[in-house]
């Protein structure tokens, strides 16, 4: 990067089911800019503790919600997690597809994507091949443990507290390709505007 160009950091956030991971692929793929994900970065250490995590919707199994357990128990899995992503984020140029980071960097353009639990049950039951009523349990199950974790660890709210962000989009009603088209708009009229797509490599 030439000195003086401006370092590109966008988060994206929202619960299970919501869509941010697959929106944050296609901003980072749009923009040109590196993508990173908390969520991958668990699952690695997951890895590595011998967890198999490979299976299709693997944070909702109950091998998923035992490494979550493993996590509340000792609190430094996540704060190494999340010390990683904030290296990324000082690197810049980058999409962080994160739940903690909006909290954690001051700066940054943040973005919530608001979904009914109703629909991000029917997602995660569709992606995962299994029943409404059991995506369901699995998803408030991991919920409950995971706003445990980063209420322990830094006192906010998941899904409850919304200060950190610039945008929330209600996806409720939302495809794939119109949640893309109402972020790439926000982006660049509210975060972007004056920056030049050679410098952002912009498609």
């Amino acid at each position: 990067m030439r000195g003086g160009e401006r370092k590109i950091v966008i988060c994206i956030s929202g619960l299970a089911g919501s869509g941010k991971s697959t929106a944050a692929r296609r901003i980072a793929k749009h923009y040109g800019l590196k993508l990173y994900s908390g969520g991958d970065a668990l699952k690695a250490v997951a890895s590595e503790m011998g967890y198999g995590v490979s299976k299709r919707g693997w944070w909702e199994t109950e091998s998923g919600i035992r490494f979550l357990e493993e996590r509340l128990k000792n609190l430094d899995i996540d704060r190494r997690v999340d010390e990683k992503m904030m290296e990324w984020a000082r690197e810049g140029n980058v999409v962080l597809d994160s739940w903690t980071i909006p909290w954690l960097l001051r700066e940054g353009f943040k973005i919530w994507l608001e979904a009914s639990e109703e629909v991000r049950a029917a997602r995660i039951a569709k992606r995962d091949g299994i029943s409404f009523e059991e995506a369901l349990r699995r998803m408030r199950e991991r919920e409950v443990k995971t706003k445990e974790i980063y209420w322990r660890l830094y006192g906010f709210r998941l899904g409850e507290d919304f200060e950190p962000f610039h945008v929330i989009l209600d996806v409720n009603n939302l495809d794939e390709d119109e949640v893309f088209e109402a972020l790439r708009f926000a982006i660049d009229r509210w975060f972007l505007r004056g920056a030049t797509c050679n410098t952002l490599g912009a498609t």
